[in-house]
């Protein structure tokens, strides 16, 4: 069935606030638009229910389980257990006390395996190894900026027990195969962190099917609040050290969140299961984890549709050098171009036309590094999602053929 941007859009205030009219949103990568869902939700915890969650009285009741309704939803559309997910204040956070835990648990002789694809929450922290364990590199092949398994395969030796990669980078913007890569990562007897920040706003993965020992990704970016979701599988949860208050070392989902939650962002996160159900039911599917397995289809047909006229445009343009691949059904809708200028001014000149768009480096200056991008020219970036229409990626190249 084709997405219905219509009713998806009447999902989003944005949409009807006069301040964002006749403005086309195109910096998504940092940050996606809220639905009226979590809006609600938000609205309704700060005004009813702003007390100490689970005591036994009523605001306190609802509180309580308004987050536990967030934590059993979200996993089951993640495809976990409700207790393998974790929810902490943003997903460099999480990295970073994933990472001290990672530290605690490995021993002088091992070694780790990060990406240089990678946005620097998911490269920096991994690095920050202690004396005697390895760290080693896997890195983008420079001309393409893909992550090549038979470059992992030369990295991967009885010593490594960690591979931490991106499941798209912010600005290669490649899916890479998560699936493929941990059964490969798993059969050398090591565990696998990765980061879908890039990728879960384009529909949330079945993190069961793909396998990840560590999946994380931001509810912000993600049509949500400021949340960082973290799912950590069992049995690799239950190796690793309590991170959290001692009394919490027998609760999976509270050993990697060293603070107290953020009760009312946690509960609100139950707006985004509220939104996927309703695109889900909206579109001729069911709710659970059935319709955002349809949802993440529909969105990623839409995406894949509008994204490569963007493509076939830019790739057309000797003035740009797109990074990542020409082909739509290979990527995410986070389109880094290196111009002769900087991709700040490019940026800059599209605002006026009605075009908000992002340029920098975006933490991923390892990538642009790799790619022979100068991290201080940056690049400019143009990032959408299944609520953006045809009318915009219209725009946006009528906006870039001028400003280019």
């Amino acid at each position: 069935m084709d997405l219905d941007t219509s009713w998806v859009r009447a999902q989003f205030p944005a949409f009807t606030t006069p301040a964002l009219q006749d403005q086309a949103f195109f910096e998504n990568a940092g940050g996606s638009y809220t639905c009226r869902a979590v809006i609600d939700r938000l609205t309704r915890f700060y005004t009813e229910r702003k007390v100490q969650p689970y005591a036994p009285y009523g605001a306190s009741t609802l509180g309580g389980a308004e987050m536990d309704e967030a934590r059993d939803r979200l996993s089951a559309m993640l495809g976990v257990a409700p207790d393998e997910l974790s929810f902490g204040p943003s997903t460099t956070q999480n990295v970073y006390v994933m990472a001290a835990a990672v530290r605690a648990w490995l021993k002088p002789g091992d070694a780790i395996i990060v990406s240089n694809q990678d946005h620097e929450a998911n490269a920096g922290a991994w690095r920050l190894m202690p004396e005697g364990v390895e760290v080693r590199e896997w890195q983008l092949n420079p001309e393409t900026g893909s992550l090549e398994l038979d470059t992992l395969a030369n990295l991967l030796d009885d010593r490594v027990k960690l591979v931490c990669f991106p499941h798209c980078s912010n600005v290669v913007g490649e899916i890479n195969d998560v699936a493929m890569i941990t059964d490969l990562v798993h059969s050398a007897g090591a565990r696998v962190v990765v980061d879908g920040v890039s990728y879960a706003p384009h529909g949330l993965p079945n993190v069961g099917v793909l396998g990840a020992d560590v999946y994380m990704f931001s509810a912000y970016k993600t049509y949500g609040p400021h949340q960082g979701l973290m799912v950590v599988r069992r049995d690799f949860g239950e190796d690793l050290p309590n991170q959290a208050h001692h009394f919490n070392a027998d609760s999976l989902y509270k050993r990697f969140t060293p603070a107290g939650p953020d009760h009312a962002q946690v509960a609100a996160s139950a707006g985004m299961a509220d939104y996927f159900d309703a695109f889900a039911q909206h579109h001729g599917g069911g709710t659970g984890a059935q319709g955002a397995r349809l949802a993440h289809d529909i969105m990623r047909a839409h995406e894949v549709e509008l994204l490569q006229p963007l493509l076939d445009y830019v790739s057309a343009k000797n003035s740009v050098r797109l990074l990542g691949p020409r082909d739509a059904e290979g990527r995410a809708p986070t389109v880094a171009l290196e111009l002769a200028g900087s991709g700040e001014a490019a940026a800059a000149k599209l605002a006026p036309l009605g075009i908000m768009a992002g340029g920098g480096d975006f933490y991923a200056q390892r990538p642009l590094t790799a790619l022979g991008v100068d991290p201080e020219k940056g690049v400019l970036r143009l990032s959408f999602t299944h609520y953006t229409t045809k009318d915009e990626v219209d725009r946006l190249i009528a906006a870039l053929d001028q400003t280019l």
